[in-house]
């Protein structure tokens, strides 16, 4: 059965329930209080008509005989004295008996002409309905039914209109995701309300958007997985078979290009594999107290002679105080200097590389700023991901593997920072680095 008709069964389920009971109290109620209007009337009628026979009279004697007839059934009433005592007995009453409170209280008033209760008038069983009366009853109860058929109506119709407005989005969803399964991710469901289903179709669309962006990132990193690849092999396997085949001598020269080729493919391996034990969180890290002024000040002593090589100024401007972090130094190591090979390899002679760190709300903040050419601003979003090159047509020689900021975001991210460039042509690339700290006692 389709969650359509289930939801229109359960609404008319509950409609036809809910009318009902309304129905059904209404025409009791109705019944009820008709019978009590009916009954309070006739108790004022009889009132009347007992003060007149007792001022007529002077006595009860003889009352009985105005209101039943010999062989006919007792009295539907009794009458009391002022204290509940049956004077004259009615149906199941005899006299002398006192009345119960309740009865007494139901009962009406019977005073003389000079306003003194001389006794009360108390209904033993309710009054027969004249035939206005059942006609009456019987047309409320006749309206009561109609109403209840046409709430009915009302409630399927409105079941139905619903249950189409809950489904509908569902359907649509159904629809969506069978689409992906055969990788088409062109499907989007519209958003028409801001409940829990819009917002359940408004998550599909976020989700069908990442798996687009990741389904077209896994393309992309594929071919460049074997982009990357085939061009050491291609060297690799073109001096060996020339080798091989006598076209080039076996010189040091020659094996030496296929050496550096080795050693290019392996680091290459090397860095997928970091990449990946990084995504699967499997990244093996060993974490430590270290302060980070003097770690920076280590890994500025570790570049200087590679940058005076190339005439670049490596600069260092420490925080103003001890900054204290949980690093694993040999994995936050590996990502600056991914930073610093690439900032040396793009910042021209002459040029200055700053590095300065700072306390920031919450942590700590290290900033690497390059005096090279820079990109621009959308440019430097990207640069973080996976094999992407501001020049396309630049060789590796140049641009290394197009992993290392990759690799340098995941280091980053698993010790609980972030890391973001901001940049633009002509003014160098600036690397923001972002790390908790903790407090030392």
């Amino acid at each position: 059965m389709k969650l359509t008709t289930k939801l229109i069964l359960a609404f008319l389920f509950l409609g036809l329930s809910s009318v009902g009971l309304v129905a059904l109290v209404v025409r009791v109620s109705a019944n009820r209080e008709f019978d009590k209007f009916i009954g309070e009337k006739y108790q004022d009628e009889l009132s009347d008509q007992l003060e007149d026979y007792y001022q007529q009279y002077g006595t009860w004697e003889g009352v009985e005989n105005l209101y039943s007839h010999e062989g006919e059934r007792p009295l539907s009433f009794s009458i009391t004295d002022p204290n509940g005592v049956i004077l004259v007995p009615g149906f199941e009453h005899r006299a002398g008996d006192k009345v119960s409170p309740q009865e007494f209280l139901s009962g009406k008033k019977i005073e003389d002409k000079d306003d003194h209760a001389i006794g009360y008038v108390v209904l033993n069983t309710p009054p027969e309905r004249n035939p206005l009366e059942e006609e009456f009853i019987h047309r409320i109860n006749g309206y009561i039914f109609i109403s209840a058929a046409g709430a009915a109506l009302f409630a399927l119709a409105l079941g139905a209109l619903l249950s189409r407005a809950v489904t509908r989005p569902l359907v649509e969803l159904t629809k969506a995701t069978r689409a992906l399964g055969i990788d088409n991710f062109e499907q989007r469901v519209p958003v028409r309300s801001k409940d829990e289903i819009g917002e359940l179709a408004a998550a599909f669309n976020k989700m069908n958007e990442d798996l687009a962006r990741s389904f077209n990132l896994r393309k992309q990193m594929t071919a460049d997985i074997a982009h990357e690849l085939r061009a050491p092999l291609s060297l690799i396997m073109g001096h060996a078979e020339g080798v091989h085949d006598g076209v080039l001598q076996p010189t040091r020269e020659n094996f030496e290009i296929i050496r550096e080729e080795a050693e290019r493919l392996e680091k290459l391996v090397n860095d997928l594999r970091t990449l990946s034990l990084a995504d699967a969180g499997k990244l093996s890290v060993e974490f430590q107290r270290v302060e980070m002024n003097e770690f920076i000040r280590d890994m500025q002593k570790r570049y200087a002679a590679t940058y005076d090589n190339k005439q670049v100024e490596l600069a260092f401007t420490s925080a103003l105080k001890a900054l204290y972090a949980n690093i694993d130094t040999s994995r936050l190591g590996q990502a600056l200097n991914n930073i610093l090979d690439n900032a040396l390899r793009y910042t021209p002679q002459g040029g200055r590389v700053c590095m300065a760190l700072s306390e920031s709300k919450g942590g700590m903040e290290l900033n690497i700023q390059d005096s090279g050419a820079g990109v621009d601003a959308e440019e430097a979003k990207r640069l973080f991901d996976r094999f992407y090159r501001v020049d396309e047509a630049r060789n590796r020689d140049d641009g290394g593997s197009g992993l290392g900021l990759a690799i340098t975001k995941s280091i980053i991210e698993m010790h609980g920072g972030n890391i973001l460039a901001e940049s633009q042509k002509g003014q160098g690339l600036k690397i923001i680095i972002r790390l908790p700290t903790i407090e030392m006692n």
